[in-house]
């Protein structure tokens, strides 16, 4: 994960954050069924098609076993991870910010909770994961100062107990107290969010198969910029 990912991937949420709640100031219905809204709409979901490269690879020994010397499991995750989030914002530029029917407004909303369970997976467990261990690192280090000063503060009092910092006795236990709870908080929503893959894979079928029907609707019911 480098900071250019974040900063790009990041951005399209962004922007995707900013474009879903436009319906309210803007709608055009007649574009999904347009031949540029429909190119839009194809767009999308062959973007929605390939990212399943990563899981096909990552799954099944034998594919990953042949792409190996091609291409990384590591590049495959970065163009999943891009052509989720590219193809959400073009999924929503097609619907026009038409949103009537209960299949389209299920679509969208199946397609959301993919991209924010994947960008939560991808970042922001992983940022928590880091900073959990950073703060464990620094915990270790103030507890083995405090037990540096605990000998002393047996004889004199903790406000003449100072540590060549300069912080005294009682300080020292603030900030390890601080550093405990914070700890203890990020944990808890480590812990939490820890099956974001599974609500991610679950939302994910389901988009696909609403998914399924809506490009069946769309042939079905004709597309009207076909002769």
């Amino acid at each position: 994960m480098t900071e250019t990912e974040k900063i790009t991937v990041g951005g399209l949420i962004c922007a995707l954050a900013l474009i879903v709640p436009a319906f309210l100031f803007h709608s055009a219905p007649r574009f999904p069924g347009s031949l540029t809204g429909g190119m839009f709409g194809i767009a999308a979901a062959l973007l929605f098609l390939l990212l399943l490269s990563y899981t096909a690879v990552k799954r099944q020994p034998w594919i990953k076993e042949r792409t190996k010397g091609f291409i990384s499991l590591g590049s495959l995750l970065s163009f999943h991870v891009y052509a989720g989030a590219i193809g959400a914002l073009l999924g929503i530029i097609h619907s026009g910010h038409k949103f009537q029917s209960p299949l389209g407004i299920s679509l969208v909303i199946s397609m959301l909770a993919v991209v924010a369970s994947g960008f939560i997976g991808r970042y922001y467990l992983a940022q928590v994961g880091q900073d959990l261990r950073f703060q464990q690192k620094e915990l270790k280090l103030l507890r083995d100062r405090y037990d540096g000063l605990a000998t002393a503060s047996a004889t004199w009092s903790r406000d003449s107990v100072v540590e060549p910092s300069g912080m005294r006795l009682d300080q020292l236990l603030g900030a390890i107290s601080d550093l405990e709870f914070a700890i203890t908080a990020r944990d808890t929503i480590k812990r939490t969010l820890a099956r974001w893959t599974v609500f991610h894979v679950a939302v994910a079928i389901m988009m696909y198969g609403l998914l399924a029907l809506h490009i069946w609707g769309g042939v079905y019911y004709g597309l009207r910029w076909l002769p």
